[in-house]
């Protein structure tokens, strides 16, 4: 997992590294908040007077964004993921680790692992139906991080007080998830930027309608 001090999970490759695509993406969703809440009053008014009733479809978006159609099943896809290692955690025997001297942390570990399994399933499901919401899907992503730290920390301890191979089977579990959770780290990137261009063409287009209706007003033409 990477953005925790725990060992690697295997990946490579991967760049930027997972906690500072997870940083970029607040701080876009932080800059979007902002833009969202100072955009009020005769802005606004302003802003849909010049849209003259238009809206922006999928199609029209950003070169780059997905649409909604498509990744939607994707975000399914990481609920199903999700769902497939509850099983693989039933195998876990974190009592006889405590008979070989092991912390009973490990216990609160496992129950985690399945809780968090469990939210990033129903999460997914809700997600799948507007993945427009930036801050439902940073939600999800931080959730999913927060569970492959849990079960890297699992694996270690399967790996020290029960079978290396049985480690081994739920890190291959884990791993079946990684081109979907990539390619959903890859669209919240882009619909960030997305979000964040068109709510800076809405503040750009908005000064400009302030500068027109305060500029000062002659009394005639002149001849």
């Amino acid at each position: 997992m990477k953005g925790i001090a725990l060992p690697a999970c295997g990946r490579s490759g991967d760049s930027p590294p997972q906690f500072l695509k997870s940083k970029w993406l607040l701080g876009q969703l932080g800059t979007v908040a902002a833009f969202r809440h100072g955009l009020v009053g005769i802005t606004v008014l302003c802003w849909a007077a010049t849209l003259g009733g238009q809206t922006q479809t999928p199609a029209q978006r950003t070169a780059g964004v997905e649409t909604s159609w498509d990744i939607a099943p994707v975000i399914q896809e990481i609920g199903a993921e999700a769902g497939r290692l509850l099983p693989a955690l039933e195998h876990v025997d974190v009592r006889s680790w405590i008979d070989q001297g092991a912390s009973e942390t490990y216990l609160e570990q496992l129950e985690s692992c399945r809780e968090q399994a469990r939210a990033v399933q129903q999460e997914s499901q809700n997600l799948a139906s507007n993945p427009e919401r930036l801050s439902s899907g940073m939600a999800l992503l931080i959730r999913m991080e927060g569970l492959d730290a849990m079960l890297l920390s699992l694996e270690q301890g399967i790996r020290k007080y029960q079978n290396p191979r049985a480690a081994e089977a739920l890190a291959s579990v884990q791993a079946q998830g990684w081109a979907s959770r990539d390619r959903f780290e890859r669209y919240l990137m882009q619909l960030a930027a997305d979000q964040e261009q068109r709510l800076r063409v809405m503040d750009e287009e908005a000064q400009r309608c302030r500068a027109i209706m305060t500029a000062p007003h002659t009394a005639g033409k002149k001849k």
